[in-house]
């Protein structure tokens, strides 16, 4: 609706080419750009004559933004907010779970509304399932070249350096496996802004038949992929909830025949079982399915097949001469197993072996968040952590902290049963075990997963890092 303009100050004017509506709450005039002529900008022109009787209400698509009433219409035909049509490589819920047991978890109690004696039992079970869990994971902090510019660049501050540096160990464990090379497409899940299918393609440098998909649901600004040009490598960004998307729906996929490298940086809780789900049952398996093809396009398949042994011959190190897979490898940092969802989470067959089920889950994953919540010992490490909580809130496509705030299930608000230490130790604990859960199902599914701290903790809280490779081409570093 339209609205007079507060009286401003008594000194102070907007600045020139900018609205002259002066914004109450804020203490200062707004700062919109005004057409030339004009006094106020497109949302405060109701302010500048109040006998004008055009009012503007709020886009009911979008409620963040406000139209003319007498143009609703018209703006409903192109408000970006507006549903459009879904592309052939969406497929409503194919890579969600089954809905069993999840009313259940809508009778749930908050962690701090369980007695002493209900906190008492979760703990005890949660000890008990994860007997025989290997607590310690290998370090595989590495680097790679292609970052050594960007990492030694003075002007980079805390919160570049500590992405670059995650970026950097992620690709040196890419490399590691042997998963850089030509004719494959990397998908990255949760892509934000691409910079590590960025850094991965200046990896490849001009290597043949490279394509990246990146998958990512919201728009994002500030893209680096529009940048790349390459004619041997090719960007493709997809907007799209990883539980409804389709890889072999994809041409390139369908078409091409090239394997998948599936990677990610903090993937954020429940769109890494979604990913993994979209990788191994959807993709893979459609693949298998499609094995038994026409003589002619076999024929065209096993030619490709030849080119890469080829080349292997010629000493690229980074081609396997393997029989071909639709997934040739799995390179994820985990993160924010606080937002895991049970329906969605593959590692459910594994839970139920242990005699766990959806109520066990549900307090798992809240609890998960202790092994960062806790961290409070030292000046030294509030002042590390808070650095990074600040940095997540500027880079929140990369939030590799998981954006923890506190709330009635963090730490600070449960009974005084546990010191902080060992809240630490059961947050840990937890992740592990979600984690474990994860690392079967890979194995029932033909692959070789494996588990490791790839970044210092005072670079993110956030440091595991989940690798596969199929069970053919498993070298000794995914041991």
């Amino acid at each position: 609706m339209a609205a007079s303009a507060p009286t401003p100050p008594a000194t102070g004017f907007p600045a020139e080419g900018r609205c002259g509506y002066f914004v109450e709450k804020k203490k200062r005039f707004c700062r919109m750009v005004v057409a030339a002529g004009k006094r106020f900008c497109g949302e405060h022109a109701g302010a500048a004559e109040e006998e004008n009787t055009r009012k503007r209400i709020l886009c009911p698509l979008d409620p963040k933004h406000t139209v003319y009433e007498d143009q609703l219409a018209k703006h409903l035909k192109k408000c970006n907010a507006r549903e459009k049509p879904k592309p052939d490589f969406f497929i409503q819920d194919i890579n969600a779970g089954l809905t069993d047991e999840t009313e259940i978890l809508e009778q749930l109690v908050p962690i701090s509304s369980l007695s002493e004696e209900q906190l008492e039992n979760l703990i005890k079970k949660l000890r008990k399932a994860s007997e025989g869990l290997n607590s310690t994971l290998k370090h595989h902090i590495m680097s790679h070249p292609a970052l050594h510019d960007a990492l030694n660049d003075p002007n980079n501050g805390d919160s570049a350096t500590k992405h670059l540096k995650q970026q950097a160990s992620i690709l040196g464990n890419i490399e590691k496996l042997k998963l850089l090379g030509p004719r494959r497409c990397f998908v990255e899940f949760g892509a934000g802004k691409g910079k590590l299918s960025h850094w991965v393609d200046i990896a490849l440098k001009d290597a043949e038949k490279v394509h990246f998909i990146l998958v990512e649901k919201g728009t994002t600004r500030f893209k680096v992929d529009g940048k790349h040009r390459k004619k041997n490598s090719v960007f493709e960004r997809l907007q799209i909830d990883i539980q409804h998307l389709c890889l072999n729906k994809i041409p390139v996929l369908r078409e091409g025949k090239l394997p998948v490298v599936g990677i990610g940086k903090h993937l954020c809780g429940v769109a890494t079982d979604l990913a993994l789900r979209c990788l191994i049952e959807t993709y893979a398996a459609s693949c298998e399915e499609r094995n038994e093809e026409p003589l002619a396009k076999r024929i065209k398949n096993d030619k490709t097949e030849k080119e890469i042994n080829t080349l292997a011959k010629e000493g690229n190190e980074n081609i396997v001469p393997e029989k071909w897979t639709p997934v040739a490898g799995i390179v994820i940092a985990l993160c924010c197993h606080h937002r895991c969802d049970w329906r969605h989470y593959v590692g459910k067959e594994y839970f139920r072996t242990l005699g766990l089920g959806a109520v066990e889950f549900h307090y798992f994953q809240r609890m998960s968040s202790w092994a960062t919540c806790g961290m409070r010992k030292t000046s030294l490490e509030t002042s590390t952590m808070t650095t990074q909580l600040k940095g997540n809130q500027k880079d929140d496509e990369e939030h590799d902290d998981g954006g923890y705030r506190i709330t009635d299930d963090s730490a600070d608000s449960l009974p005084g049963l546990l010191t902080v230490e060992e809240k630490k130790k059961i947050g840990h604990l937890c992740k592990l075990l979600i984690d474990q859960g994860r690392v079967k199902y890979l194995q029932q599914k033909g692959f070789s997963p494996a588990l490791q701290y790839y970044t210092d903790p005072l670079v993110s809280l956030e440091n595991v890092l989940l690798t596969a490779l199929p069970n053919h081409s498993s070298p000794e570093t995914t041991a």
